[in-house]
């Protein structure tokens, strides 16, 4: 398994515990994205895409892309 593999599963599975914890209200939003690391406005964002596309959602697309400099 390759590192970014590796980093993405941890990735979201942190989300996943942050989002438990704020949908059950133990967290809110600004706890929530302090312990992803990331600004409230950005847990946001992961919000919408996590409800939009599941767990999916929350890949960095960018390592799925080819360079385009060769």
């Amino acid at each position: 398994m390759k590192r970014t593999e590796i980093l993405q599963k941890i990735r979201r599975m942190r989300f996943e515990e942050a989002y438990g914890g704020w949908q059950k209200e133990s967290l809110s939003q600004e706890e929530a994205a302090e312990i992803l690391g990331v600004c409230s406005r950005t847990f946001r964002r992961q919000l919408n895409r996590y409800e939009e596309n599941g767990i999916s959602g929350l890949d960095d697309k960018r390592l799925t892309q080819a360079s385009q400099f060769h």
